[in-house]
């Protein structure tokens, strides 16, 4: 009798064990937005057999690759509490000119390094308008967004680049690892490297206490205006890098390239679980909401949904992952 009351003893503690450990992964909201991944995945799945196919699937790897680099680092920004809207403008022009450099007969390293060149110029703009100047970074960003669209346009006069390239650098975007597309690679790697920098690093501790509170950070010796100031550059040179990759994927500097785009990046990082107010968010969390947005992109061809419909989608499940995410966020604060 003792024996079999010990064993429900032991049964109910481990139970109630289970319990709490599934609690706190639903807590955290990267686990919560891979849910609604699998789930919406499962959902296109059930209405056509081509969604789990190999080839499906790593093209929906490929096609939201491009917004999942820039979202590392856009949700960098957000967590200081910023936004950079000026993304997409420093993924075009970075295109352009490295197809500019190509057509002038430069070398593939010297042209990769020029477009990265234009990110680094951007943040560095954007960063030194926020905390120098003190322009808000919705201005600041908004700003520097119009200046790169009429640049792209004043340079081009709507005319595509396209240059002769090196058969080597069309690697970078039209290249595979096995079945895997070189895009996504360079996707994951970054993942990974800025997801431990967010998490094992002080960079990464002052990042989010910038965004968790500045004043308090500032009392407690952390260089705000140098930490916004290289959140933002790398958010540039980041955006810069998938211009590259685009470029070298279609091997032609569309004047509309990146036109857009950033509302795509923001959406992710905001589906992923960071908070627009600064102080929460992860990049592990941005690529996972970038995938959320291909997978129902690629459902909405795939189901022959009419495709003006896609957006209204997406916004619908960024209202929905973000109203999920207060909530969660008023029951935390209700339990403590």
């Amino acid at each position: 009798m003792l024996a079999t009351d010990q064993h429900e003893t032991a049964s109910g503690s481990l139970h109630s064990r289970l319990i709490a450990e599934a609690g706190k992964l639903f807590q955290v909201r990267e686990f919560n937005v891979l849910i609604a991944l699998v789930v919406v995945g499962v959902l296109i799945s059930l209405y056509t057999p081509y969604f789990f196919t190999t080839n499906n699937l790593m093209g929906v790897f490929r096609a939201f690759s491009l917004t999942a680099i820039m979202s590392i680092g856009m949700v960098m920004v957000i967590i200081t509490g910023g936004i950079d809207l000026s993304v997409g403008s420093a993924m075009g022009l970075a295109s352009l000119v490295t197809a500019l450099c190509f057509s002038a007969g430069y070398p593939a390293e010297v042209c990769v390094a020029a477009g990265l060149g234009v990110g680094l110029v951007f943040g560095l703009c954007n960063g030194l308008l926020i905390t120098f100047i003190g322009l808000p970074p919705f201005i600041a960003t908004l700003g520097t967004l119009s200046i790169g669209r009429g640049l792209m346009y004043m340079i081009t006069r709507g005319v595509p680049v396209t240059p002769e390239t090196p058969e080597g650098f069309a690697v970078l975007g039209q290249g595979y690892l096995g079945p895997v597309p070189v895009p996504v690679i360079i996707m994951v790697l970054l993942m990974l490297v800025f997801a431990v920098i967010m998490r094992r690093t002080r960079f990464g501790r002052h990042v989010y206490a910038t965004g968790g509170n500045e004043h308090a950070a500032r009392l407690s010796g952390v260089k705000v205006d140098r930490i916004k100031l290289s959140v933002y550059v790398l958010s540039s040179t980041i955006a810069a890098l998938a211009g590259v990759i685009g470029f070298s994927r279609y091997l032609s500097a569309e004047p509309a390239s990146g036109f857009g785009s950033e509302l795509d990046v923001i959406a992710a990082a905001a589906i992923g679980g960071a908070s627009l107010a600064g102080g929460a968010g992860s990049v592990t969390g941005a690529v996972i909401g970038a995938a959320l947005v291909g997978v129902i992109a690629n459902g909405v061809v795939l189901l022959n949904i009419n495709t003006y419909a896609q957006q209204a989608i997406t916004g619908g499940v960024i209202l929905i992952a973000v109203s999920l995410d207060v909530l969660r966020s008023r029951l935390m604060g209700g339990k403590n």
